[in-house]
This record gives structure tokens, sequence and C-alpha cells, in this order.
């Protein structure tokens, strides 16, 4: 054989040998073994439980219960627990079948996977015992995801590189957050979205305080925020991100068009938050029940949608849309351009992570209050602790247009 054969024949073995993947260390195959069988035994039995409870539906159903917020939690912990097992089982299936990149993903899930679970143990137990068992386990999926596959941390670091390179381009042409081609006037991406929801929380409220101050209550202030924290009625800001993603494509349509379609999506909006707090608390925040059109005859919209919302407020609604996507919408995208565009994921991922936990802890806030107006005592560590540092002097204060009456609720409560 000729020195280039051999040399061909030796290039050829290393090709293959680079081209074959690296086993799994054994110990970690049989760590995947350890997660499929226990995950298909935990999965085993939820569903011989599900089973039980499908089959005694009536009779649960026939009974009163408490929807208490620990009974709430239980729940989702269970779930969280029942899609922990399913992954487990998809995970050890990866590391057993040598599929790292998979694996690694599926590390990372089950670290989210396992943080909220934690959460959840905390807020039903307070101490936690095994914590440490909890955050050694953590640690051990994080050092699996990081060691299986290191080449996937390189590639989403390389994606964050070139999604940067894309941004600093088009922060100099003017562009960045604008939407490419014929889908609009922005972006429809989270970073966007975030945003106008945060910004249009501050701007509602405000409206919503100085009508208040001028119109209904003429020099009279009160705090009309939605959320447990901060300046922020979620209301609007979360009808302000229904609007852009409705309206996007209609910002060079006729003003006419663009009214309508927002005072639809504006109402319909309003009514589906007042019957969700209505039902869901027995809460009324509003109630435009015996409005008027100019004194003259009751109003339709209001009669048909029993006061959840009106003409006036339809109208209101309609003309916020156009005026926010006419006016608005190109002043807040520049707005947040200025947000340095190397900051703009990192900084936004923090303010998201501050939103959500705001969003739970007011969800959270209402359904304690709920509970003790309903004549409930605290049954677990979270209620305890929003009875201590939430009471209902406090609820009532800071949440001053809303008032809490079980018995205008759908739940069944039993006291």
């Amino acid at each position: 054989m000729s020195h280039d054969e051999r040399s061909g024949s030796g290039s050829a073995s290393e090709g293959a040998a680079v081209a074959e993947p690296r086993r799994i260390f054994w110990l970690l195959r049989a760590y995947g073994l350890l997660s499929l069988v226990s995950g298909l035994l935990i999965l085993v039995v939820a569903g011989l439980i599900a089973f039980a409870l499908a089959t005694h539906a009536d009779e649960l159903l026939a009974r009163s219960h408490d929807m208490t917020l620990t009974l709430q939690l239980s729940v989702v912990h269970v779930l969280v627990y029942v899609v922990t097992a399913a992954v487990a089982v998809v995970f050890g299936i990866s590391l057993l079948r040598n599929h790292r990149r998979n694996a690694a993903r599926y590390a990372y899930g089950l670290i989210a996977l396992d943080v909220v679970s934690l959460v959840l143990e905390v807020m039903l137990r307070g101490a936690v015992q095994d914590a440490l068992g909890s955050i050694g386990h953590i640690v051990f999926l994080l050092v699996v995801a990081v060691t299986v596959d290191p080449t996937l941390i390189e590639e989403r670091r390389r994606e964050r590189a070139e999604q940067e390179a894309e941004d600093e381009a088009a922060a100099r042409a003017g562009t960045l957050g604008r939407a490419k081609g014929d889908r609009g006037f922005i972006e429809l991406d989270f970073f966007n979205l975030f945003w106008v929801f945060v910004v249009c929380c501050v701007l509602g409220l405000v409206i919503e305080t100085v009508y208040h101050m001028v119109v209904v209550d003429p020099g009279v202030y009160q705090d009309r925020a939605g959320m447990l924290f901060g300046p922020f009625s979620p209301i609007y800001g979360v009808g302000a991100v229904l609007m852009t993603v409705a309206l996007n494509r209609f910002w060079r349509a006729s003003p006419v068009v663009v009214f309508l379609v927002a005072a639809v999506i504006g109402g319909l909006f309003e009514a589906a938050v007042s019957w969700f707090m209505q039902v869901g608390f027995g809460a009324v925040a509003w109630d435009y029940s015996g409005f008027t059109i100019f004194g003259l005859f009751p109003d339709p919209i209001a009669e048909l949608m029993g006061g959840r919302t009106s003409t006036l407020f339809m109208c209101m609604w309609g003309a916020l849309g156009l005026f926010w996507i006419r006016v608005c919408l190109p002043r807040l995208l520049k707005l947040i351009n200025v947000i340095p565009w190397r900051m703009r994921y990192s900084l936004t991922s923090v303010c998201a992570a501050l939103m959500l936990v705001n969003a739970i802890m007011t969800f959270q806030s209402l359904e304690c209050w709920y509970q003790r107006e309903s004549g409930l005592a605290p049954s677990s560590p979270v209620e305890e602790f929003y009875a201590e540092h939430f009471d209902d002097a406090y609820m009532e204060h800071r949440f001053q247009s809303m008032t809490i009456t079980p018995e205008d609720s759908a739940r069944i409560s039993e006291s």
C-alpha cells in the first residue's frame, strides 16, 4: 500500500472517529435508568389516582369544598410533580440512547421544574427539611446539562451574538423593533410586547386616576392600582398588548376600522375581566349599571353586558386604540429603544421576572383576602404570610376601588 493510500485510510478513520459521538459516562447512564424507572412509577401511580378520581367524579362534585389557596397550590404542586416525572422519563431515555443534545435540554427543563416545586414546598410547608437535598439535585442537574453537551451552550452564545449583531445594525439604521415586510408596524416579539405592557400599565393608571378625580368624584384622589406593588393597572397593560397584536396590521387602515376594532376588543376584554373577578373572587371593581346615553335613555351596551362595560367606555377604548396605534406606538417604540441594545434582553428578563412575582403575589393576596372575607382561617404558611403582611386593612387601602363579596362569587364555599 502506498503512502497516499495509507494517509487516505488514516484520514477516513479519523473522520469516522470524529463523526462518532462520544459515549455518555456510565454513571450518568445509570442515573438515566433511575430517572426512567422512577418517572414511570410516578406516572403509573398518577394514572391510577386520576382514574379513581374520574370514576368518583359525581360524588366529589356533589360535596362542598373550599377552594382555598392552599388547595389550589397543592393541586398545582401535584401537576408539577407529574410533569416532572414525564420529563424525567424522556430525560432518562435520552441518556440511555446517548442523545446528548436532548439530554442537556431536558436537564434544563428538570431544573426549572425543580425550582418551581421547591418554591411550592416553601409556600405549603414553610421551612422545608429537605431543601438542601432539592438544591443539591438542582446543582447536579446543572452539572449534567453543562457537561453532557457543552456545544449547546456554545450554540446559544453564537445565536445571542448573531442577534446582538442584528440589533446593532438595526439600531444604526433606526429600524430596531420595526416589523419586517408587510407584517405591521412593530415586531411582535416578547421584548416589545413586555414593554408595551409595562408602559401602558402605568399610563392607564394615570389616566384612570385623573378621570376619577375630574369626572367621577371631583377633587377626591383614589388609588386605582391593580397590582400589589408599583403604579400598575394590568387591565390597561393587557389591553394595550391585545390592541397592539390586533391592530398591528391595521395601522395604515381607515380610522373608522381601527376605532371599531379597538372598541369591540376593549369592551369585550373589560367585560371578561369584570366577569372573572366577580365569579372568582366576588370582587366588583367597576359597575356601569344605570348608565344612560346623554341622559335620554338607558345605555344598551351596559344593559346587555350587565354593567361590565358601557357604550361610553367602548368608545373610549376605540378612541384609545386609534390614538394608540397611530400616535403612541411609534413614540413608544422610540422610548423602548432608549434601552441600550446590549442590555435589552438581560434587563427585560429581570424586569419580567419581577413583574411575574408581582402578578403571582397579587393573585394570591386577593385569594387570601377572599378567604378571610369568607370566614376561612389560614391553613398553610403562605396564607399565614398574607394574613400577617397583607391583611384586610392593607388590601382595602391598596385596592380602594375594589370590594370583595364572597356571596356574589360562583365558588362553592362552606364556612
